[in-house]
């Protein structure tokens, strides 16, 4: 179920990845490791099951899935990301979340609502802050008329989606709204969710690199404002 209590979008057809999927399953399932999964679900707080697959090995069984297949259309890899949503172990959502960043660059705002509908779909840090810098922040980046967009998801109820809009610059440097970015983090500063307080922070530490004038500058302004631990973490490496 959406967090947001929206329909999912319409998964589009493609041969691509009918292709991807039934190597998918037939490669993952092949490795799964039933004790291994277990702990592995225990650290993500039994957010989803897991196949038990470790990281290291996933990503290896990931390139014989991918090998041999052209550069998928938009269409491909929105029917891929909803198909491995659709499947319950976490390893799955991984595939996805991995292919979207490889060919982003293929995609236009039009992918914005399917992302939007991972983000909010068995949601946790694990998928949500890698969509959110290397999904939403390219798409952004490509079409700036999305940016009020991340202005709606930042003031909404949902604290993924918000949390999503405080790290899509993540990636930005010099390219970073800046009156934005502390837009953002001012308008969350209050909240009490860990997550928000966390990506404040974050978002701040990560603009330090390119700008610690600015960063040093805001939290001292928003100094009564913001949690500490948004104050530790921004100000973590200046």
């Amino acid at each position: 179920m959406l967090s947001n209590g929206g329909r999912p979008p319409r998964v589009p057809r493609s041969a691509l990845a009918d292709t991807l999927l039934e190597r998918l399953t037939g490669t993952y399932t092949a490795a799964a490791d039933p004790g291994r999964a277990e702990a592995m679900a225990a650290y993500m707080k039994h957010v989803a099951p897991f196949l038990g697959i470790p990281t290291p090995l996933r990503r290896e069984l990931s390139k014989t899935v991918t090998k041999n297949t052209p550069r998928p259309s938009e269409a491909d890899v929105a029917a891929l990301a909803l198909r491995c949503w659709r499947l319950p172990e976490r390893e799955y959502h991984y595939f996805a979340v991995d292919y979207l960043r490889r060919h982003v660059d293929r995609c236009s705002s039009g992918l914005l609502p399917v992302v939007r509908h991972l983000i909010t779909t068995v949601p946790w840090w694990d998928t949500v802050d890698l969509l959110a810098a290397h999904t939403v922040g390219p798409l952004v980046a490509a079409d700036p008329g999305l940016a009020p967009v991340m202005d709606e998801w930042v003031g909404g109820e949902d604290v993924w989606l918000a949390r999503t809009a405080l790290l899509h610059q993540l990636r930005y440097k010099d390219a970073t709204d800046t009156r934005r970015l502390f837009a953002h983090c001012r308008r969350q500063a209050g909240h009490p969710d860990f997550f928000l307080r966390k990506a404040i922070g974050w978002a701040l530490r990560e603009y330090a690199k390119t700008d610690p004038d600015a960063v040093r500058a805001f939290v001292d302004a928003e100094r009564a404002t913001l949690s500490p631990l948004s104050v530790r973490e921004a100000l973590k490496n200046l």
